[in-house]
């Protein structure tokens, strides 16, 4: 494994292209929008310290230290709150609230190993080889949580799509 540091505009950089999915999947162990922001700064500022030994897949790590973070916030008793329909993770593009908090709701009833690998596919790009690297579990594994969530999905949004 080639171990390197990351240089502040490489942090940067996985910043400005992962922030907003690591927020949303930081969310989805903490319902907290504070708290999931909070988890995902204090992993880039771990980045930026002299420390952090960075993999040859740096986005998989990223997402594992949010993992981490998320579930030890959790752990510590951080009180969840419920969510608020005006701050919502998602928008629609043609504006349709309720089915923007519908996928929210139906991403929160997916078990938590399903629901990472749809956030770090869909919303950050991640190929199922580095959400395995990610989550630490074979690619078959992640490749079959990826395709029943994507199942389940489709079965709750089944009444907002167009025929």
């Amino acid at each position: 494994m080639g171990d390197k540091k990351l240089s502040a505009a490489e942090v940067r950089h996985l910043y400005d292209q992962h922030g907003p999915a690591l927020v949303a999947y930081a969310r989805s162990f903490v319902t907290d929008a504070a708290a999931a922001e909070d988890v995902v700064h204090q992993v880039f500022l771990r980045l930026l310290s002299p420390e952090v030994e960075m993999p040859d897949v740096p986005v998989a790590y990223v997402y594992r230290a949010v993992r981490n973070a998320a579930l030890n916030t959790r752990r510590n008793g951080q009180r969840d709150t419920p969510l608020d329909p005006q701050l919502g993770v998602f928008k629609h593009r043609g504006g349709n609230i309720e089915a923007a908090l519908t996928l929210e709701k139906a991403l929160e009833e997916l078990p938590e190993e399903q629901r990472e690998v749809v956030v770090m596919r869909i919303w950050s790009g991640l190929t199922l080889e580095e959400a395995a690297a990610a989550t630490g579990a074979p690619l078959n594994t992640v490749a079959s949580r990826y395709r029943y969530a994507l199942d389940k999905l489709r079965e709750k949004l089944r009444p907002y799509r167009k025929e």
